[in-house]
């Protein structure tokens, strides 16, 4: 077995898709949508890592409702995030700030900066020392 990657909901597959191509500067490889009879933001889209090792997928969630960082009970909850190392955590910061990321108001660690992408999922940069 082998993990591939995760796969995201969201209210507009293309948009996250095309946020997460300038983030991490992996290309779209599927894309596929709308569906007959479904909304026009009924699509999905799969990012592929430039070695073929990793992907994303992006899908179509009717009831999207963006995830609460920090955590509130009652609230909805983060199911998963992503790390994304980084050779240098502020030039990491202002990259992902000018591909549409935002800085949480949160932070737990003073070495690692949580962001949340266009769709409100919280990833996390951290400086990379491997």
């Amino acid at each position: 077995m082998r993990l591939a990657g995760p796969v995201l909901d969201t209210a507009d597959p293309l948009a996250l898709a095309r946020f997460y191509k300038a983030l991490l500067g992996w290309e779209i490889v599927e894309l596929e949508g709308p569906r007959p009879g479904y909304p026009k933001d009924d699509s999905w889209a799969k990012l592929g890592s430039p070695d073929g090792s990793q992907k994303i997928e992006i899908q179509w969630e009717r009831n999207y409702v963006a995830p609460t960082w920090p955590p509130v009970k009652g609230e909805q909850q983060m199911m998963i995030h992503i790390d994304i190392g980084v050779d240098d955590l502020e030039a990491g910061i202002e990259w992902a700030i000018g591909s549409g990321a935002t800085v949480a108001d949160h932070q737990p660690q003073k070495d690692v900066r949580v962001m949340l992408d266009p769709s409100g999922h919280p990833f996390c940069l951290f400086q990379d020392r491997n």
